[in-house]
């Protein structure tokens, strides 16, 4: 698979796409290639000034630009067709590799990559979504979006990795579980409701991260874990915006309102309760410099890992179940109409004293 950008920080490597907000970046790093292949054709010319000038004006730009962006310019971002996919990980991060397939019913889902590998210093199961790169590549992977099989083939090899005590990563990129006739007729709902009952209580450690887009149930079914993740730039919702606004407004011309509405950001999540951290993406993001968030996602996979292994496999499902016990926490506020209220303290509401993990059937 081709490298999805040839550029490092801050040049981009001669990138065509480029995002609204990105359009006076995408100019200063115009004329820096400009330049630079002008000083390379005419030897007697020097314009490295020139070029240290507009280097740190594209950097001051960068950074700007990426600490204030909106919920709707997140999602673009997170979609960004140069930014890094699963495969582009596991060639960066990965060692050792070795693909399973087939979901031992119906047939294999390309838009689910399961594995054994080596990450971070630890053995895992790798599991996680797989777009597609070019066309061809996206056909068969339906752009994501998996069918039953899909989860079906998830759950069997994290079924087998905790047969042998192997720890499960979980890497989520999907818009959501493929709507057709076909994943209804073949039982997606049921699918992905029997991969959040049975990854609750898999007596293995379970680190999942959305590295792109983490679309509604289509992210969930393999997003069950005892530390969820997103990277800077990505997002996790209940609904894609355009879904969103589709439903609330009948027009997808809203998105970018329902967007905002929904809280899909990682400083939102985080704020919620929803997931444990946010992985920093490298400036620019991370179709700018894919080596650079493939390392900074792998420290926080090797970390979460070397954190979670010292816990007994008992004291790990009780964690779990906790965890997911206060999902849902939620506040009242008595601000007028229009006036945003204050963020919710952390602390959880009373709840049933329930501490022993789900009982297995």
């Amino acid at each position: 698979m081709s490298n999805p950008s040839s550029g490092g920080n801050g040049s981009a490597g001669g990138m065509t796409h480029v995002l609204e907000f990105e359009k006076s970046i995408a100019k200063m790093e115009q004329e820096i290639r400009r330049l630079e292949a002008l000083q390379a054709a005419e030897s007697g010319k020097d314009y490295s000034e020139v070029i240290a000038g507009i280097r740190e004006q594209l950097q001051k730009a960068l950074k700007d630009s990426y600490a204030n962006l909106t919920a709707w310019e997140k999602v673009l971002v997170a979609r960004h067709p140069k930014r890094p996919l699963l495969r582009d990980y596991i060639r960066l991060i990965a060692k050792d590799f070795c693909e399973l397939h087939g979901d031992r019913l119906y047939g294999d889902d390309k838009a689910i990559v399961c594995g054994f590998a080596r990450l971070g210093g630890h053995r895992v199961m790798l599991v996680g979504h797989q777009k597609g790169r070019d066309t061809r590549e996206k056909i068969e992977a339906n752009f994501g979006c998996a069918h039953p099989e899909g989860y079906r083939k998830a759950l069997q090899k994290m079924q087998l990795a905790a047969k042998f005590n192997v720890p499960i990563v979980c890497l989520v990129d999907t818009p959501g579980a493929y709507p057709g006739v076909e994943a209804e007729e073949r039982g997606i709902a049921r699918a992905i409701a029997v991969n959040l009952m049975e990854m609750s209580r898999l007596g293995t450690p379970i680190v999942a991260a959305v590295i792109g887009e983490g679309g509604s149930g289509g992210a969930l079914g393999i997003a069950v874990a005892d530390q969820v993740a997103v990277m800077e730039h990505a997002y996790y919702s209940v609904i894609s915006p355009e879904g969103c606004a589709a439903i609330l407004w009948k027009s997808g011309e809203y998105a970018s309102r329902a967007a905002e509405s929904l809280r899909l950001t990682p400083s939102h999540l985080k704020k919620l309760g929803l997931i444990d951290e946010v992985i920093p993406e490298p400036l620019g993001g991370a179709h700018r410099d894919p080596e650079g968030a493939a390392h900074a996602l792998e420290a926080w996979i090797s970390k979460s890992l070397r954190d979670l292994r010292r816990l007994k496999p008992e004291t790990l499902l009780r964690r779990r179940y906790e965890r997911l016990r206060q999902l849902g926490a939620f506040f009242t506020s008595t601000a007028a109409p229009g006036v945003e209220p204050k963020a919710p303290s952390r602390s959880r509401p009373r709840r049933a004293k329930a501490t022993t993990p789900l009982a297995t059937e």
